[in-house]
């Protein structure tokens, strides 16, 4: 069954370095791990002069590129609008956990990488749907799980804990906001 967990936090906060971490932990747990992160401005994964950089230029709107090793799978929105998570997650391959970078406005499980020297307030006591916290220092006055971010065994067991099926966070996510 796959289940789903974010990883959400302020710019800066180390997110991603932390999920490099993780990501081999858990893979040496036996586990299958996917991540989905949400970019917050125009991004390219292509290179100017490469055939499907040219393909998706001329209008394709879908780009597959294929080769022995791997497989990357593109598609042009152009003025249409964004895809939300669950449709993303809908699209995720079966496997037992999918890290969720970014979207952190959204109602599905995160844990928040809180670091306090980036003078920003943590998210969790606005955000009834982050499920713990990793931090560099010690939190008080939360009655959320707290884990040390540096403690990576720590961490993926929490998270492991923490995360939900797939199905379930889709169709709350489905489920239009009051």
């Amino acid at each position: 069954m796959t289940k789903v967990v974010g990883i959400a936090g302020w710019s800066g906060s180390g997110k991603t370095t932390l999920l490099a971490r993780l990501i081999p932990l858990l893979r040496s747990r036996g586990l299958t791990v996917a991540t989905l992160k949400h970019a917050h401005h125009s991004f390219d994964v292509d290179q100017p002069g490469k055939d499907s950089y040219e393909h998706r230029r001329a209008g394709a709107g879908e780009v597959i590129i294929s080769s022995a090793r791997r497989w990357v799978q593109m598609h042009e929105i152009g003025d249409g609008a964004e895809a939300t998570l669950p449709q993303l997650l809908a699209k995720v391959s079966p496997c037992n956990l999918v890290l969720v970078e970014g979207f952190k406005t959204e109602r599905y499980p995160k844990v928040e990488i809180f670091r306090a020297s980036l003078g920003k307030p943590p998210l969790y006591p606005q955000d009834t749907q982050i499920v713990a916290v990793a931090t560099d220092q010690p939190l008080s006055g939360t009655d959320i799980p707290c884990v040390d971010l540096n403690d990576i065994p720590a961490l993926a067991d929490l998270v492991l804990r923490k995360a939900q099926p797939i199905e379930a966070v889709i169709a709350a996510l489905s489920v239009p906001q009051l």
